[in-house]
């Protein structure tokens, strides 16, 4: 894995700033701490930061094409790669390394942009291609590399994290309310805004051509969850094993030590049973795990380990551990709110002790319905909407679900609040509505009325609705999965995962999100995903198959921390802090009293709070560390 950055202008005459160029790629050193290299010429400088993976003695880039006019940098691997070597070759091209990057300039030299489609991996690159002035930045499928940047009528600049653009003082550090109200939705920032209002991000699957000035964005790819595929459970597991495992193997092509992350859970446990079944030498696995049992996989990790025969890692992560949250926050470029980050890094850490590589099971939930309360409940409202007229739902079962109390001490069968509220509103509203940290109703008593004011026009479900519009003639559980792939996939589960890994300069790949296995797994009808109250209901079959000894229809746990007691313990102090300072007063986006009356709520444990205030914690420190005295309204 790598970071790169770097900028263009339309005067070919323009001064290349060298110092900003390291600095771009200084900053991001975390991302490539082997080696860098550059290329300046006219009006242009290309940045690289190397984590050597592959030929770690000749990869070396930026890496030209044969008459040098092109010239590309990457951020991640191409798996395909030698099968384009001998595709290119064969056309006439001639590779002088054997590093996987150099694919990338034949196959632009051969096909254009249209190179794109013809790659296998995870990646974002940026190609310069001199003759035409032109810069082509990519992204693979699925957004598991980053890429951001900044246009003007004068240049483009483009770096792997934000913290490489604010490099360049002339881009301002100008906050983007309406991404604001999005993270008290989402707990992050959907692409393709961010925080900041000059800087966007690539989305996955897209390409975006810039030419003397002007740009065009490209979508490449898109994943179709229609039912396509193999109906019935044995063809199913037939089709699925040897497209999974080739996969795996692909991943496993590496020219440093390689290992996995073993959570104990269904997709990890799947993706190191493969990898055992592959490989001629014991496993390296990590887990991470709590003192506080309910929150542990630890014991099923090890279960599995032995089963496989891994030489297993264990960390345990205790609360004094969020003294490193600063740093984890600068890490992460933006405001978010998945407090999972936390385990995600020190996973990461404990890996890189023993590895350079790891597998990870990451992507199993989106394409295999994974989420049990998420999808479950949504079927059950699905089912039950029908029944009301839509005016008599809005009429009645809306005031009622704000009525009705939210206690999270009872028991979840009378914990209805949520299904009432959903009841009343569309089946594209209600699963947006299920998904946010703060609900509109909600976001209505704890922001500002000037935060409320400044934002009124701006709907973050229209985040949503995109996705939700494209898969309108879905069914309703591929049409969800759909949304979860296209959202909250990149925009949390790996943003955590990158920059958590890449924090600890590790590379993470994830073989359940090969665009080959996505494609078999979204065109599954959606009774081989969740069949009756079973979730993933094909891809336990599968592990069942592989490992017949683990429990593959235990509850699902996540890779949750035990957020709600740390809160009342040992991060009671930093927390306070946080919330409650004159500083954070003085920013104006909530209501001082209304935040007050959470705290205490969720302090005497009459209501859990735990995500709203982790929200308001990570907004707070990232403020202090980005924005320092910034002021919102």
């Amino acid at each position: 894995m790598c970071g790169i950055a770097g900028f263009a202008f339309v005067d070919a005459g323009h001064p290349v700033d060298r110092e900003l160029l390291d600095r771009m790629t200084g900053v991001m050193r975390h991302r490539g701490p082997d080696a860098g290299g550059v290329h300046l010429g006219p009006g242009v400088g290309l940045g690289h930061r190397r984590l050597s993976i592959i030929d770690v003695a000749g990869g070396d880039q930026p890496i030209y094409g044969e008459d040098r006019t092109c010239a590309v940098i990457l951020n991640g691997e191409i798996y395909n790669f030698k099968e384009l070597e001998r595709e290119l070759s064969a056309r006439g091209h001639v590779f002088k390394t054997r590093s996987d990057t150099e694919s990338i300039v034949h196959a632009y030299e051969e096909w254009g942009v249209d190179c794109v489609k013809r790659l296998r991996g995870m990646f974002a690159f940026v190609l310069w291609d001199d003759s035409r002035r032109r810069l082509l930045l990519a992204r693979d499928r699925a957004g598991k590399k980053p890429l951001y940047y900044h246009a003007d009528g004068e240049r483009l600049v483009f770096a792997s994290e934000i913290k490489g653009l604010l490099q360049d003082q002339s881009i301002k550090r100008r906050l983007s309310l309406e991404s604001l109200s999005d993270y008290f939705s989402f707990g992050n920032i959907p692409s393709p805004s961010t925080v900041f209002q000059s800087i966007y991000q690539i989305p996955p699957a897209h390409f975006l051509v810039w030419e003397r000035g002007r740009s065009s964005l490209h979508e490449y790819w898109d994943v179709d969850f229609r039912p396509t595929g193999p109906s019935r459970p044995e063809e199913a597991l037939e089709a699925f094993a040897p497209i999974f495992d080739e996969a795996v193997r692909v991943r496993m092509v590496a020219d440093v030590p390689l290992g996995a992350f073993l959570s104990g859970g269904i997709d990890s446990s799947a993706v190191v049973a493969s990898m055992a079944r592959q490989s001629d030498r014991p496993l390296v696995t990590t887990s991470v795990g709590f003192a506080e049992r309910t929150h542990s996989e630890l014991e099923h990790a090890r279960l599995v380990a032995q089963a496989v025969g891994s030489q297993h890692h264990e960390v345990l992560v205790r609360p004094n551990a969020v003294e490193d949250l600063p740093r984890l926050v600068w890490h992460l470029d933006q405001p978010f709110a998945d407090s999972s980050a936390l385990p995600t890094y020190y996973v990461s850490k404990a890996a890189r002790e023993q590895v350079t590589v790891a597998l990870s099971g990451d992507g199993g939930d989106e394409i295999f319905a994974g989420y049990d309360r998420r999808y479950g409940v949504h079927r059950l409202e699905s089912r039950l909407r029908p029944l009301l007229p839509e005016p008599v739902r809005r009429a009645v079962l809306t005031p009622l679900g704000r009525i009705y109390p939210r206690a999270d001490w009872i028991p979840r069968p009378l914990r209805w609040k949520l299904v009432l509220l959903n009841l009343g509103q569309s089946f594209e509203r209600a699963y947006f509505n299920d998904l946010s940290i703060f609900r509109e109703y909600e976001k209505q008593s704890i922001c500002s009325p000037e935060f409320l004011a400044e934002t009124r026009h701006h709907d973050p479900f229209d985040a949503f609705a995109r996705h939700f519009e494209r898969g309108r003639d879905m069914d309703p559980l591929s049409r969800v999965l759909y949304v979860d792939f296209k959202t909250w996939l990149h925009n949390d589960i790996l943003v955590k995962v990158d920059r958590m890994s890449m924090a600890c300069s590790l590379e993470v790949r994830s073989p359940l999100l090969d665009h080959k296995v996505v494609e078999f797994a979204a065109a599954l009808p959606p009774e081989l995903k969740y069949r009756g109250a079973v979730s993933k209901f094909l891809l336990k079959r599968h592990l069942a198959g592989r490992l017949p000894s683990l429990d593959v229809n235990r509850r699902k746990q996540g890779f949750s921390i035990p957020l709600g007691a740390w809160l009342r313990g040992e991060l009671r102090d930093m927390a306070r802090d946080l919330l409650f300072s004159a500083q954070t007063a003085h920013r104006g986006y909530v209501r001082p009293e209304a935040v007050k009356r959470m705290w205490d709520e969720h302090q005497t444990g009459w209501r859990d709070h735990a995500h709203h205030i982790w929200a308001l914690m990570v907004l707070e420190l990232w403020l202090r560390e980005y924005l320092v005295g910034a002021k919102a309204c």
